[in-house]
């Protein structure tokens, strides 16, 4: 039963989305990925929004619900069914009657299941496609029969591109280095390392009283030097955000210097790489929404080039849907932490074999602790810090380690404002 109300309200929704998009004509930038999605999706909509009449993705809506819901302007019904049954009726309301509509939708679509990408390409042709990260292992791999799988999956979006779409790509992947090769369409890529049409130089933290506070880097096109910045973020993850939002907006008509004064204002989603203060002077890095192993690489490269630091603490948790890769992943984590990490706190069943591979590198044992309960973790983590420590949080939002931030930062009482997963319905899970 509860099948079929779904498989309903999908057919109802996408419908009513086709209408719209049928009456209004807007343009579509579509982000995929397997790192990064939602805040290159936010970092996008800011730069273009003071050029164009834009709307984004809510949040995280990423699949065959979230995308419709989004194309509608329409929020989700989560369990009440009496809600979604309201949700539909608008629907056709907005479709048919509905005005003033965006020039620009910046949607975010994911994928979980084979047949995902399919299903809303089927309907949904972008103008623009944004390919953040492709990598060896990605997440949600267990439902797929391979990785090759998942990226396949991930690239039937590229396919569904307009014939004179444009293809935004991070050519630092390798994956995504191949992909760019073999298109029909205009590539505008973006890259650190490798060679591209817009060029990133210059990335470094900023400090302030010797505590990280933001990231700040150079863009390079066509002679044109652009310096960004960012507050309250750290991380080589957020400069790619951020140079895949103005590659975006330049490719749309916004002028490069436009775009970065627009990201000098734009809010890193919470629990991404955000930079919080601590009890007992600690600083905290939050990244707490989602894991997956080339995040969790990511994630402790920069605690690893963090400078001023006391010690440095890492509070890892279970990464989710890894299938028969989650023993091999987990180990592989735990192998780096020894060479970037003085303290390791491990949360979840799975994130044992961090633990176990950290001590077989080299790790004390006394600095490995390792947790079933999300709840002793915090207040256990709190009863050890001192002055000065820079603890880096990650786990999948199954583990919830977000619980662990509110625990040890300075401000509980902005917990709904700072972290992730603060509204009711996930509060009441």
């Amino acid at each position: 039963m509860r099948k079929t109300f779904r498989s309903l309200i999908i057919y109802v929704l996408t419908t009513a989305a086709r209408i719209v998009l049928r009456r209004h004509q807007p343009k579509i930038i579509a982000v995929t990925g397997s790192v990064g999605k939602t805040a290159t999706k936010d970092a996008i909509y800011t730069a273009m929004r003071s050029t164009f009449r834009v709307r984004k993705s809510e949040k995280s809506f990423n699949s065959e619900i979230g995308v419709p819901l989004t194309i509608l302007g329409l929020p989700t019904g989560w369990s009440n069914p009496l809600h979604w049954v309201w949700l539909c009726c608008n629907a056709y309301l907005i479709a048919l009657f509905g005005r003033n509509y965006p020039e620009w939708l910046v949607l975010e679509v994911g994928v979980d299941t084979p047949g995902d990408m399919q299903r809303v390409t089927s309907w949904l042709k972008p103008d623009i496609v944004v390919l953040t990260r492709l990598p060896d292992v990605p997440v949600h791999v267990e439902h797929f029969a391979s990785p090759q799988a998942v990226v396949a999956e991930k690239l039937v979006l590229v396919d569904a591109l307009q014939p004179d779409g444009i293809l935004v790509a991070n050519l630092d992947d390798i994956q995504i280095q191949e992909v760019a090769k073999q298109v029909p369409h205009t590539v505008a890529g973006y890259a650190r390392y490798a060679e591209a049409q817009y060029q990133l130089r210059s990335d470094r933290t900023i400090y302030f009283d010797d505590r990280p506070v933001g990231v700040t880097f150079a863009l390079h096109h066509n002679g044109e030097e652009i310096s960004v910045t960012a507050d309250q973020v750290i991380g080589m993850q957020l400069v790619y955000i951020y140079a895949a939002a103005m590659v975006t907006a330049h490719q749309c008509g916004v002028a490069l210097a436009t775009a970065a004064e627009a990201l000098a204002t734009n809010q890193s989603p919470p629990g991404r790489m955000r930079v919080l203060s601590g009890i007992k002077g600690s600083i905290l890095i939050d990244d707490t929404y989602n894991s997956s192993p080339v995040a969790v690489e990511s994630a402790l490269q920069t605690l690893n080039e963090i400078k001023y630091a006391g010690r440095k603490i890492a509070v890892l948790g279970d990464m989710l849907e890894l299938g028969i890769y989650s023993i091999e992943q987990h180990r592989r984590m735990g192998e780096l932490v020894p060479k970037v990490a003085d303290i390791l706190l491990t949360l979840g069943v799975r994130s044992r074999e961090i633990a176990q591979a950290a001590l077989d590198n080299g790790m004390p044992e006394a600095n490995v602790f390792q947790y079933d309960d999300v709840g002793r973790a915090g207040r256990e983590l709190q009863a050890m810090l001192q002055p000065g420590d820079v603890v880096l949080i990650k786990a999948s939002q199954a583990i919830r380690a977000e619980r662990v931030v509110e625990e040890v930062m300075l401000e509980p009482e902005r917990a709904s404002e700072l972290l992730v997963r603060q509204d009711a319905a996930w509060q009441r899970r």
